[in-house]
């Protein structure tokens, strides 16, 4: 019997890992986010990330990046990290063979100069953005709008010009020692060799270190007026689907204004858009857990932010969906079956015209209009009742109150009143109307003159300033906040 248990068993076992971690049948290296025939590497910082995916018979495909094994012919020319980090060591070029499970592997070239060389440093496109990264210039930090400890960079660094400003001339200079530049403020506050108030932010002789301490010695250089800048940060995937505590690397890189790209995976920020479902590190490592959902990762290199797209499947079969009524059951079916997740049951006559009623008129049928739906043998009832009830004045009513609160129509004082009433009847109508939206939001935004004559013009009685003018307007007709953007 326990021999028959533990037979049981392996197979079991050996079914498992043949589901789920089976041989790929093709891998594929990518270095870049755009469509490059080879990883340049030029200079002694110079660094790339490789991502190497897996493909595999049902169309999957897993990140394969700390799995594979990665030699170089010849060798000596660069150095690859387990995690696919590959640094210069001399100049030349070289061929990189990643062997996955199975034997399975896939080429790219690299080519390597300068490599014992510092580079020309830039401070915008290279250390504005190391800055942001460790959090420095946060609205927390030095980047809030008095700064703090006397010291204070832009927000996010989005003004790298008062950044040079702040560390090479502020305070006659104290922050930077280009004589000594590992005796420079500016890097002994970083590495709490100076107590610092935010603790260590970078470690000494790491690869961000010696950037900074280059840029000292070689002056502080701004920048030259012909140097290439920034236009667009992207990301390497995209977009993946994941297994539950799936793993996936990305890998940054920024396009500049002269052609050339550059990866930036460990200059960037990562964050994630929901903690339960997943995490990411600085050198934009993602880690999903067993929790089905989408992960969103914002990535923020300078200015310029890209995004990438985690879906963790329930891993449910979708295979009976309802008939396609418009274009947004196209969209929301497509993501279903992305999601692994099948829709809910049709809901029955009663239920959906009680829902229906409560939604549109905040009320629910009477008894006589039941009666009436539930008899009804149209196929096309449901669709008619939704006209019906956005043509009634019930709906016009029901919402003429959810647009009176939004736009801040109440009477807070006793004067108010006859305009309180004015703009409830213009709002209830306009709905009644069928007044297309951009019509609506014009009329309101545009309003001037009398009440009477034009009783929109009672909003801007509670939005008085500007700035209230400029929240209400993006919170209420744009759907985004601007209130951060005082600070």
């Amino acid at each position: 019997m326990k021999k028959t248990y533990f037979i049981a068993a392996v197979l079991l076992q050996q079914a498992l890992w043949g589901a789920n971690f089976d041989e790929p049948t093709e891998i594929r290296v990518r270095h870049s986010a755009y469509d490059a025939k080879e990883l340049v590497l030029k200079g002694v910082g110079a660094r790339g990330q490789l991502v190497v995916t897996g493909l595999y018979h049902d169309g999957d495909e897993r990140d394969l990046t700390r799995m594979v094994k990665v030699t170089s012919q010849p060798a000596g020319v660069v150095e690859v990290s387990s995690d696919g980090w590959v640094k210069p060591l001399s100049d030349g070029e070289a061929i990189l063979t990643a062997t996955g499970p199975g034997g399975t592997s896939s080429t790219v070239r690299v080519r390597t100069s300068e490599s014992g060389r510092n580079q020309r440093v830039n401070f915008p496109n290279e250390i504005t953005p190391l800055f942001t990264k460790y959090g420095c210039n946060g609205g927390g930090c030095h980047g809030k709008s008095g700064g703090q400890n006397g010291f204070r960079l832009s927000l996010l660094g989005f003004e790298p010009e008062e950044d040079y400003e702040y560390i090479v001339k502020e305070g006659r200079g104290r922050r930077i020692f280009p004589a000594a530049p590992d005796r420079s403020l500016l890097l002994t506050k970083a590495t709490n060799e100076t107590p610092h108030g935010g603790g260590s932010k970078i470690t000494k002789g790491s690869l961000d270190y010696e950037l900074i301490k280059s840029w000292i010695a070689q002056g502080m250089p701004f920048g030259e007026e012909d140097d290439p800048v920034l236009e667009q940060v992207s990301v390497y995937p995209a977009q993946r689907v994941l297994d539950m505590n799936g793993e996936q690397q990305l890998v940054v890189t920024a396009k500049y204004s002269d052609g050339s790209l550059k990866d930036v995976t460990r200059s960037s920020i990562f964050e994630v858009n929901d903690e339960e479902v997943g995490e990411v590190d600085l050198n934009g490592h993602v880690k999903v857990f067993e929790q089905p959902g989408d992960l969103g990762v914002m990535i923020r290199f300078q200015s310029k932010v890209a995004v990438f797209r985690g879906i963790v499947p329930l891993g449910a079969p979708v295979d009976h969906l309802p008939a396609v009524a418009n274009y947004v059951d196209t969209h929301v079916f497509k993501k279903l079956k992305a999601v692994g997740m099948p829709p809910s049951e049709i809901s029955t006559d009663s239920t959906f015209l009680r829902r229906v009623s409560l939604d549109l008129t905040g009320r629910l049928p009477s008894l006589e209009k039941t009666m009436a739906f539930l008899a009804d043998k149209d196929p096309a009832k449901r669709d008619k009742l939704i006209d019906e009830l956005l043509e009634g004045s019930e709906y016009a009513d029901f919402f003429a109150g959810k647009w009176s609160a939004l736009l801040r129509n109440k009477r807070s004082k006793t004067s108010y009143q006859r305009g309180n009433f004015a703009f409830h009847g213009w709002i209830r109508d306009s709905l009644h109307q069928n007044k297309p939206y951009d019509q609506f939001v014009r009329e309101v935004v545009a309003a001037s003159g009398e009440i009477e004559q034009h009783p929109p013009v009672a909003w801007y009685r509670e939005v008085k300033t500007v700035q209230n003018q400029l929240e209400d307007v993006a919170q209420l007709f744009l759907g985004t906040r601007i209130q951060c953007a005082q600070c």
